[in-house]
């Protein structure tokens, strides 16, 4: 039976695992939204295949994105992390992703939850924006925007529009397989 997919992910391999079992698929887990927050924070500048190479190293260096721990990392472990076999070895990135750990726990401890800080901006709902639909590939919203500007308020650093947006769909707030996959109308959402 030939399943019909994104194109992007078609490599029988890592990418086309992740759309089928991650990519999209609505998440609410904490330690999840911050490992996936984390990896787009990784990804600056960097394919996202690359993220997904080197995953396994990440969650060794960061705790398995527990981040409580990654909150208490110090520069010692900054450090060691910058020596770790096949890391990327980007000081900025690295202390980021601990500050970040630190901004995250903040918002939880303000809503509960960081799923309910994220999923609190559409309502608990997944959207498809209609550009989508018409045939545009987006990389920007007014979401992605909004949600940028206010983790920046709230100290989160290497997380631009660009990158939120990517999260977004990542995490399943975006529903931006195209309407050929399957996944589409597995997760569905509403049209704005």
């Amino acid at each position: 039976m030939i399943v019909s997919k994104c194109d992007w992910c078609r490599d029988d391999g890592l990418m086309e695992h992740y759309h089928d079992t991650e990519w999209g698929i609505p998440c609410h887990n904490d330690k999840m939204l911050y490992e996936y927050l984390m990896l787009e924070c990784m990804s600056a500048g960097l394919s996202w295949r690359l993220m997904l190479q080197k995953r396994a190293i990440f969650k060794s260096c960061f705790a398995d994105f527990d981040f409580t721990k990654v909150a208490a990392f110090t520069d010692a472990d900054v450090e060691q992390i910058l020596q770790y076999p096949g890391m990327i070895r980007s000081r900025r990135k690295i202390e980021a992703i601990i500050s970040n750990a630190r901004c995250f726990i903040k918002i939880r401890d303000e809503y509960d939850s960081f799923d309910r800080y994220i999923w609190g901006h559409t309502d608990g709902k997944t959207i498809i924006y209609q550009r989508h639909l018409d045939g545009e590939w987006l990389t920007t919203s007014k979401l992605s925007d909004e949600i940028a500007e206010d983790l920046k308020k709230r100290g989160f650093k290497f997380l631009g529009s660009t990158l939120i947006y990517s999260y977004l769909q990542g995490i399943g707030i975006i529903n931006d397989h195209w309407t050929y996959c399957e996944m589409f109308e597995k997760i569905g959402g509403i049209i704005i």
